[in-house]
């Protein structure tokens, strides 16, 4: 971290004016300031570790290879039904991200065609105006 940050966690003069306006604004700020100054490089690396920890579980959750706890409950019958399930939800899922994306592939094409709209409108007012000898053309309010 760039150790001339103005809030880094040491006692410098922007950090302990902070810490007494807390305090004098609401006691529970200047605590907070106080903790941080005193532990923030600690809850740095607490919170990369924490970060990671997250990210890596939603990020298989993300990419599919999250498939729950894999434990049996002992019954065949419940655990195969069980499986069918999942695998239905995971298809019906796939499907619905399917849409999803082509649902996302009409708003962009929707838009490029308003856009271009818009801007053939815009060359065909300015190559009139430039016919008329007219000035820039001013778009209507």
């Amino acid at each position: 971290m760039n150790q001339s940050a103005l809030l880094r966690p040491d006692w410098t003069p922007a950090t302990v004016a902070l810490m007494v306006l807390g305090f004098i604004v609401f006691w529970p700020l200047g605590l907070a300031m106080l903790a941080y100054i005193l532990f923030g490089d600690r809850f740095r690396n607490f919170k990369r570790e924490a970060n990671t920890t997250v990210d890596g579980m939603f990020g298989r959750c993300r990419h599919g290879r999250y498939r729950g706890p894999h434990f049996t409950s002992g019954n065949v019958a419940f655990d195969d039904w069980r499986k069918a399930e999942l695998e239905r939800l995971e298809a019906e899922r796939r499907k619905l991200d399917e849409m999803r994306e082509e649902f996302d592939a009409y708003l962009r094409e929707l838009r490029r065609a308003k856009d271009q709209e818009e801007f053939n409108r815009f060359m065909k007012d300015r190559e009139a105006a430039k016919r008329s000898g007219e000035g820039p053309v001013q778009p209507a309010t």
